[in-house]
């Protein structure tokens, strides 16, 4: 018989100092996107699973918990990304002419972990930028993604930028079936060059020629002047190369602190990707910590094909990369009937000051606050005073 107390696999309660430093970190992130310009919205956590998994979202089928409806009998789905919600809230119910900057901070629930150490119930933090078909806002988009990480604290922060048109370039007119292709994309990815040649023996001599070089475009800046090079030459693969140079020299110029590269075959969200990609790692994470890029046909299936450019990031799994934050200073009291007392202890509290009653029998136990300060009775006065 399982024991009462135990929670499912990869879902796990959020104790005091991790929820402390996750809170912290969730706040600083919402004020700088907004220093941005970005406005907050709020999602429901479920919705009907059709308007979940519609367009782009269909690729969420198998991360996505399905229940009924009590009330109507139609399915719901749990969200499994917030981004789908978010084109729908720009396409019916904001429904604005010009650029929108949006930016969300939710749970969202997983049917299988993404790794042996992930939760099924990542926090997810994000950014939106629609109605600007330009580099501008992918820019911006990096930028705030780059800042996200410097306000987080993590060192050894390396960007990878890539393009989801540069294997539309390699394959040109070719109409191949959604399956091979899935696993066509699957293969770059893994860097597995005996599965990609196996998968494309049947390809014509450039496509095949294509997506092996692509294996090997990985690095700093040479790597697009070598794309150049063995590339196939068109007009599609072209455009893409030129957008990675423009945002590379851009970034160069603000981002001093980040390493910026190059994975070409990192086409990791292929599908849902439309022009340029980006993923962030850092010091002592194997996997990204964020990833982002265009997907101009996110609202399509919302009546609404807008530019679109955005990231999202776990902030469970962020907090676990970044350094111990100090415990917050705050000021002990006792407990007491003392009308004098407990007016002093509510105007701290109104002056945003964290004040601890200290309960009877309770005086010698710690808690998840620095107590550098007391509150005590001097003469006919409460006054606080180092501890």
């Amino acid at each position: 018989m399982t024991s009462a107390w135990l929670l499912p696999e990869h879902i796990a309660d959020v104790l005091p100092s991790q929820a402390r430093r996750i809170e912290e970190l969730r706040r600083d992130l919402l004020d700088m996107a907004r220093s941005y310009g970005c406005e907050l919205v709020m999602p429901p956590l479920l919705e009907h699973l059709e308007s979940l998994l519609s367009g782009t979202g269909r690729e969420l089928d198998l991360k996505t918990f399905k229940l009924v409806d009590q009330l109507s009998g139609r399915s719901l789905g749990l969200r499994a990304d917030t981004t789908p919600q978010v084109a729908r809230i720009d396409a019916h119910l904001l429904n604005r002419a010009g650029v929108t900057r949006l930016c969300y901070c939710g749970p969202v629930v997983h049917t299988r972990p993404s790794g042996i150490q992930s939760t099924r119930e990542p926090l997810q933090f994000g950014v939106e930028i629609y109605g600007h078909a330009g580099l501008e806002a992918d820019l911006e988009v990096q930028e705030l993604a780059l800042d996200a990480l410097k306000r987080a604290g993590l060192t050894g922060v390396v960007m990878d930028m890539g393009d989801a048109r540069l294997v539309r370039g390699v394959l040109g007119d070719l109409q191949l079936p959604s399956a091979l292709l899935a696993d066509l994309v699957t293969a770059l990815a893994a860097k597995d060059a005996g599965q990609l040649a196996l998968l494309s023996a049947d390809l014509p001599g450039a496509a095949k020629q294509g997506l092996q070089a692509l294996l090997t475009l990985y690095g700093g800046a040479e790597v697009l002047a070598s794309a150049r090079e063995c590339l196939p030459k068109n007009a599609v693969i072209s455009a893409a190369l030129d957008d990675l140079q423009w945002l590379f020299n851009h970034l160069g110029q603000t981002q001093a602190e980040a390493r910026l590269g190059f994975d070409l075959a990192d086409l990791s969200g292929y599908a849902y990707y439309s022009g340029v990609r980006f993923a962030l790692y850092a010091e002592g994470s194997s996997d990204a910590v964020l990833r982002g890029g265009r997907y101009d046909e996110v609202g399509a299936v919302f009546g609404r094909r807008r530019p679109a450019v955005g990231f999202s990031l776990d902030l469970k799994s962020l907090v676990a990369l970044t350094p111990e934050t100090p415990l917050r200073a705050a000021v002990r009291a006792p407990w007491g009937e003392d009308s004098g007392l407990r007016s002093a202890v509510r105007r701290l509290r109104e002056l945003g000051e964290t004040v601890v009653c200290v309960l009877p029998g309770h005086e010698h136990e710690g808690d998840e606050f620095d107590c550098d300060r007391e509150l005590a009775r001097v003469g006919d006065q409460w006054v606080v005073r180092a501890l």
